[in-house]
Parts: structure tokens; C-alpha cells; sequence
């Protein structure tokens, strides 16, 4: 279904000029035997449970399976740490999923692996240009994706992740309540057609699925003819009408898993193959072209602030206690109304709430 509602007003978003190369952690030989073990023994001494998102490298989703942590999507990330005992959550990924931990865990402490870690979506919208907005437009119901800031998520009414932005959505729109969107314009693109709902866009966009091109993919499955492709819905919207599946982290392993097609082509952050592999076996995966005509590749399918994380960086906050993620309470407790509201929502409705990437 797509929409024919006219758009009174397009809000700027905050270009993001500066996007850092991708730099891969290189470690000396044995350096990451050695690494692993003293970081083990200080989870254990600090009380600290590592918390890792898809995006992040193979050897820190591996080292927080082992020892005991968790590896997901944002939200499930935060509510892992909510449920666990331990009083300090070391949480691989980017900011706005430390500030999302600790606005869900304010009693626990909060560290992450390396404090400049950002994402472009979140660097799109700051809170002073987006509530200005929101006031412009006193009539509309303020729902913002994840990958926002803490800030962002005080002045919304509703927080959703990819998994569950289509059934609020849809659930306002048939309240007849007009809607004001942020930050992802492919995403809320990708919702209003679905839903019809009347939505003002504002016009953030990740760096790393904006790049995935429709040619390319196609070149790519003339290859392959019967590979099946797998899109997160923050890719633009030819590569969407691609698209076998369209869905969040989590719901791109899941479908990955289930399909019968033993080829799969993959839009979204390469650093989901280390977890798709493990639920795969003998499948082959390929990464979706970020090049073809007009293109410029400035992230490689990989974001460059995930790949800020690692093995060294987690050591040193463990032994240092540095990076700690602080939230304004007073924006922690407003953020938090927003984030329940969509899980009360999803519980009413029996809708499982996942894919919160970079869901």
C-alpha cells in the first residue's frame, strides 16, 4: 500500500561530515589468547557481564557467549542487563546502545569499549533541531527509532525498534493520529508505505545501508539465480524491492536459518556473518554490493563506529573503570516512558520486539 498523503514540510537533518575509516582491530600473534583470559578473569572480578551487538567483531560476540553474556540487538542487549546479577554492563556497539542500557539499568553501572563509538543516524538528529521540530508540530505523535540519543528519546511518545515500527505504526494510524518520524528516512519510508499513515520524515540515513545498491544486487542474483536476499529496511527502497525478506538483525538471522535457499545475499552490516555462519552451516553467504553505478563507498557494508570496538578497549575499561555511559535522570526517567510504551504495546499485542540495530 503506498501512501498519497502530501508532506507539508520536510525536516533537515544534521549532516554527518565526518565519517572515520573502518580500522579492524590487528592483534600480535597469540596476542588474542592472552587478551581473552585476562579479560575473563576480570569480568569475574568486577562483576561484569559483556553485553555485544551483531555488528560488532566475531571475537567479541564469541568472548560474551563465553562467558556468559549476551550477543543481540540493542533493546535485547539493555534488557539482558536489566535480568542480569551483575552490577557492571560493558556494552560493545555504539552510544545511543550504552545510553539505552543505562537508561534501562540506572542502577548498574554502564561501560563501553570506546567512548567515540557514535552511529549517523543518532549524529543526524540532535535533541535541540528535532524538539524544535516536534513544536512546530504540536498535533503529531513523536515516534523515533532506536538508533537515536537519549535526548531524542525524551521528547518522543513512542520509541519502536525495525521489528515492531510497522504494527505502531499502524496501530496510530488507525487512532487517526498523524505522526512525526525519526531519524532513519528509508525506514520510515518503508513504514508509511506499508501503513498509509500520514508521517513527516526526517531525513537522517546510516551510512552503511544507504550505500547497498539495487544494480549491484541485481548483477549479483544474475550470478546466483536462486539466491534469496535479505534486506534490513533502512536500505533505500529499490534495494528493499528486492528484497525475499526485509527485517531486523534478528529477524535476518532467523530467516537466514529457516529459508530453504542455500545461498543467501545480505544488505546489512557484515558484522551479522559471524552469527549467521553459526546458524548456517554449509550455507553460503554473500555480502550485497555497495558498489555500482554513482556509487561511493564510504563504509564497505561495515560500520565504522562498531568496528571501533575491541578486544584492547575492553581490557582497558575493565582494569580502568574509564568510559563509563552517564544519562541525565531527569531524561533517563522522560526516555523510559517512550521505550515501555512500545513494550507494553508489544506485549498487549503478543508482538515479539527485536531488531533494535543499528538495528
Amino acid at each position: 500500500m503506498t501512501s498519497d498523503i502530501s508532506v507539508p514540510e520536510i525536516p533537515a537533518a544534521r549532516p554527518v561530515t565526518h565519517v572515520p575509516p573502518v580500522v579492524e582491530e590487528v592483534l600480535a600473534p597469540g596476542e588474542q589468547d592472552v587478551l581473552t583470559e585476562r579479560i575473563k578473569a576480570l569480568l569475574v572480578e568486577r562483576d561484569a557481564v559483556l553485553v555485544a551487538h551483531y555488528y560488532t567483531s566475531g571475537a567479541l560476540q564469541k568472548l560474551a557467549e563465553e562467558t556468559g553474556g549476551c550477543v543481540s540487538d540493542s533493546l535485547e542487549m539493555a534488557r539482558f542487563g536489566h535480568a542480569a546479577k551483575a552490577k557492571t554492563l560493558v556494552v560493545a556497539g555504539v552510544r545511543f546502545m550504552g545510553e539505552t542500557a543505562k537508561i534501562l539499568n540506572p542502577e548498574k553501572r554502564v561501560l563501553m569499549p570506546d567512548p567515540r563509538a557514535e552511529c549517523s543516524l543518532d549524529l543526524s538528529c540532535p535533541a535541540d533541531a528535532f524538539s524544535a521540530f516536534c513544536d512546530a508540530h504540536p498535533d503529531r505523535v513523536v515516534v523515533v527509532y532506536a538508533n537515536t540519543s537519549a535526548a531524542v528519546k525524551a521528547r518522543a511518545d513512542w520509541m519502536v525498534t525495525s521489528s515492531i515500527a510497522v504494527q505502531v505504526v499502524a496501530h496510530l494510524h488507525a487512532l487517526g493520529k498523524k505522526l512525526i518520524w525519526a531519524p532513519d528516512r528509508y525506514l520510515g519510508d518503508y513504514v508509511q508505505k506499508i501503513t498509509g499513515a500520514d508521517m513527516l520524515l526526517w531525513q537522517g540515513s546510516c551510512v552503511v545501508h544507504e550505500k547497498f545498491k539495487a544494480e549491484g544486487i541485481r548483477a549479483l542474483k544474475a550470478q546466483y539465480a536462486d539466491a534469496a536476499v535479505l534486506v534490513h529496511p533502512e536500505s533505500p527502497a529499490s534495494v528493499i524491492a528486492l528484497a525475499d525478506v526485509v527485517g531486523s538483525t534478528t529477524q535476518l538471522i532467523r530467516a537466514a536459518a529457516e529459508l530453504p535457499q542455500q545461498t543467501l545475499i545480505v544488505a546489512t552490516d557484515n558484522g551479522i556473518f559471524h552469527k549467521m555462519h553459526l546458524v548456517t552451516p554449509g550455507k553460503t553467504l554473500l555480502e550485497a554490493p555497495t558498489g555500482g553505478a554513482g556509487a561511493t563507498c564510504v563504509s564497505c557494508a561495515h560500520c565504522p563506529w562498531m568496528a571501533m570496538n575491541g578486544l584492547r578497549g575492553l581490557l582497558h575499561v575493565l582494569e580502568s573503570g574509564d568510559n563509563e555511559i552517564h544519562v541525565d535522570p531527569g531524561i533517563g526517567r522522560r526516555a523510559v516512558v517512550a521505550i515501555n510504551r512500545m513494550l507494553q504495546f508489544a506485549g498487549q499485542t503478543g508482538v515479539t520486539v527485536a531488531g533494535m540495530s543499528g538495528d
